[in-house]
């Protein structure tokens, strides 16, 4: 089975690298021309978690790349998925498969571009959670910052050859697990995504942001919120990797507590592995909302990804207010009109308040 992994960024690039030096035939490409060149001259090379490493890759500009393509890894920012598979449909057939391998909800959208390409999109699309995590530091290098698991999965939760021979391959690189479910996790991701744009309004460890009860109890009422979406269209939300929906469908205080004693769980699960690497200065210090704004000053994927759910939600008639203030503050800050800092965790506070939506 030939990959091609289009984004070689945190997420594609780490399971390019690790596949390929297990013996699989992968390509790694993407738009970014310097990055693509100093993979070609020196590998790409890795630090963080599992310490430092160069490992060599096959690495080709998108212009280079040649069909018919057998399966492509679509390891994108969410919001360039459409146009990476638009861009490659005319190298791929009807039996090529396409992972939706990234944040967001684009499943969807991705069978829809292969129909409209003339391609049986709703055949060719195969789910994925990639949840460890990684940062493109420089051209060339990637730094480890996490680890996790990968949740793969037919849409229709079938169970088919082409997803265990993926399966087997990402094992390479960490644990995967095949779904039958993996639409009511991608949902689940994104729920919980909530959380983590939540902690992107301040530029600071998220020790000091989710591991604070306070704030903790902010992000517990807009991910309660989020759950609720996920329940006005129907959706049948799934527990994956360290986060359970049920731990957030809180009605009383011992919920509550409950809900805060696994907040803090994720948290020590997100940084044990960066606690055996006193030596290390990790560089990504928030997540990747965090890292597009402080570090790469751009846009996050934000839009394209968890704030969907706005759209989700108002086409179900659900209360988004909370998901929607969150997401027009980060918008904000992109923008440049609003300031990273606490003061954000006061106004939202606030407005849980104003709403009703204080956890108990």
């Amino acid at each position: 089975m030939k990959m091609t992994i289009v984004g070689a960024g945190a997420i594609g690039g780490l399971a390019g690298a690790y596949m390929t030096r297990a013996g699989h035939d992968v390509t790694l490409t993407d738009r970014w021309a310097e990055h693509v060149d100093r993979m070609k001259e020196r590998g790409l090379f890795i630090d963080g978690v599992r310490g430092e490493m160069t490992i060599p890759v096959r690495a080709l500009h998108p212009s280079e790349l040649e069909a018919p393509l057998d399966m492509v890894l679509i390891a994108t920012k969410s919001q360039h998925a459409v146009e990476a598979v638009e861009q490659l449909a005319p190298l791929m057939t009807a039996d090529t498969a396409v992972v939706s391998f990234q944040n967001g909800f684009n499943e969807p959208a991705l069978v829809a571009a292969l129909n409209a390409a003339g391609l049986p999109g709703d055949r060719m699309v195969i789910g994925a959670i990639p949840n460890y995590g990684g940062a493109l530091v420089d051209p060339g290098y990637i730094e480890y910052v996490h680890e996790g698991p990968i949740q793969l999965g037919e849409m229709d939760g079938s169970s088919t050859p082409r997803l265990k021979a993926l399966a087997e391959a990402l094992g390479a690189l960490t644990e995967v697990q095949l779904s039958d479910k993996i639409w009511g996790q991608i949902w689940a991701k994104e729920v919980y995504a909530s959380q983590v744009v939540f902690s992107a309004l301040v530029d600071d460890r998220i020790r000091n942001t989710l591991g604070v009860e306070r704030y903790a109890r902010i992000a517990g009422a807009i991910v309660k919120e989020a759950l609720e979406i996920a329940d006005a269209n129907g959706i049948d939300v799934q527990a994956f990797d360290f986060f359970d929906p049920a731990n957030y469908r809180v009605r009383t205080a011992d919920d509550t507590r409950k809900l805060l004693d696994n907040i803090n769980h994720a948290i020590w699960l997100l940084k044990k592995d960066q606690d055996t690497k006193p030596t290390h200065d990790f560089k990504k210090k928030g997540s990747g909302i965090w890292w597009d704004i402080v570090y790469r000053k751009r846009p996050s994927e934000t839009r394209s990804s968890s704030g969907k759910l706005i759209d989700y939600g108002r086409a179900a008639g659900a209360d988004t207010r909370l998901n929607a203030k969150l997401f027009d503050m980060i918008y904000e800050i992109e923008d440049g009109k609003r300031a990273l800092g606490f003061h954000n965790y006061d106004e939202l506070e606030a407005y849980v308040a104003e709403c009703g939506k204080a956890l108990p």
